[in-house]
């Protein structure tokens, strides 16, 4: 199985596969409920798909792809006043600034794909239930303060992800298992919101995350 997954053409394939879906979603979508931004919904979803899949990869050129996604993954949240998810768009932006450089120094002989590393188990039990509880304030905040139409979600949405991003920019293999369950939350989210191209394209980022831990193990050493 593993070589499977780590060979070039289960890599293009699997892209592929990620750009049919939103395609499909797109046109599906198209017909039952048009509105004006379901064009940007598929441009941002697509654009999505190259940037995590190469992220899964470990390859450098995923930033080039991700930096377009969420400016126009923003503008989608901005739409459903989802707060928090345009918080953390911001973030995302600034912090992929620095994983550049960061993932340049770890960068392998053939200059494209990175040298991942793992956390002790002490560290990821101490980040997950830090993740819990912040997200659930996250959400009373948002709830008490805010017209966000859906707060709880929004934060469950967006403090592990503030976490995931850390540990990506950081090349630490384990964020892959924090991406899966935002990635399960946003297919929830944007179903709920009626934008059947963004949850598509969630749901084909769960599998990702899949792809990502069978890649990132393959290429992983030690600090």
């Amino acid at each position: 199985m593993t070589p499977m997954v780590n060979s070039k053409w289960f890599g293009y394939s699997f892209l592929a596969f990620g750009l049919l879906i939103q395609v499909v979603t797109y046109l599906i979508s198209n017909s039952l409920n048009p509105y004006s931004l379901i064009h940007l919904s598929l441009i941002s979803g697509c654009l999505g798909v190259f940037s995590v899949v190469l992220t899964a990869q470990g390859n450098i050129w995923m930033y080039l792809f991700g930096f377009a996604q969420v400016i126009t993954y923003t503008i989608l949240c901005f739409q459903q006043r989802f707060y928090a998810e345009i918080a953390i768009n911001a973030y995302y932006f600034l912090t992929m600034v620095y994983g550049v450089y960061a993932w340049r120094k770890r960068l392998n002989a053939d200059a494209s794909t990175i040298s991942p590393r793992n956390l002790t188990w002490k560290a990821v039990v101490l980040i997950a239930v830090a993740t819990v509880i912040g997200a659930w304030l996250v959400g009373w905040g948002l709830a008490a303060w805010t017209d966000d139409t859906q707060p709880y979600l929004d934060a469950y949405t967006t403090v592990p992800a503030l976490v995931a991003q850390v540990l990506m920019i950081l090349v630490y293999r384990e964020h892959w298992f924090i991406w899966l369950a935002v990635d399960l939350f946003s297919v929830v989210l944007w179903l709920r919101a009626g934008d059947y191209c963004l949850a598509a394209l969630y749901a084909f980022w769960c599998l990702n995350c899949l792809y990502g831990l069978y890649r990132w193990k393959s290429l992983t050493t030690n600090p």
